[in-house]
């Protein structure tokens, strides 16, 4: 059965919903809050969303994605090319790795699994920020930085669940 001009446009709508939430989160992430320091802790949302879609929807969230996403975020942010995109790729690759696990697994056992990939995504910032300032930076603030996006892992995962079950279901 072929399909319509609108079926078409309708799923290819539907099939880019992970990258639109995705690099929507990336410009929430970019919003300033008037918080003393919070810039370099401000959650790393578009960490969540990778993970989230690289388990249950790969197929729409491939590795060229989160690097293009990173990139972006690299750009708008003024940081160094390439780390963001590195993170997101690393993240997209240790989630496909051990998928089949996380999608048996319980939510409580994602957000687990979720702890473990933000513990090295810390390190994979610190080391990165560190070579490319030629110095041995402080390991709070991407500690500080992991534990805010780990504690707000329920609440975006909550809407990234939505969305998936909104747009892309069935």
């Amino acid at each position: 059965m072929t399909l319509t001009l609108w079926q078409r446009l309708d799923k290819t709508g539907r099939n880019l919903a992970p990258f639109a939430v995705t690099v929507m989160l990336a410009l929430i992430g970019l919003v300033p809050v008037p918080a003393p320091a919070y810039g370099p802790v401000a959650p790393f949302l578009t960490a969540i969303a990778i993970y989230y879609w690289a388990i249950h929807r790969p197929d729409l969230m491939r590795p060229g994605t989160a690097f293009l996403i990173g990139l972006l975020q690299d750009l708008l942010t003024g940081g160094p090319l390439g780390v963001n995109a590195l993170v997101l790729v690393l993240i997209h690759w240790t989630v496909m790795n051990q998928r089949r696990v996380l999608m048996a697994s319980s939510f409580g056992m994602m957000w687990v699994g979720f702890v473990l990939v933000m513990l090295g995504v810390a390190c994979v910032q610190w080391l990165a920020f560190s070579a490319l300032n030629a110095t041995v930076l402080p390991f709070n603030p991407a500690l500080f930085q992991a534990l805010l996006t780990v504690a707000m892992f329920p609440a975006v995962a909550w809407i990234l669940i939505r969305v998936h079950r909104a747009f892309l279901q069935g």
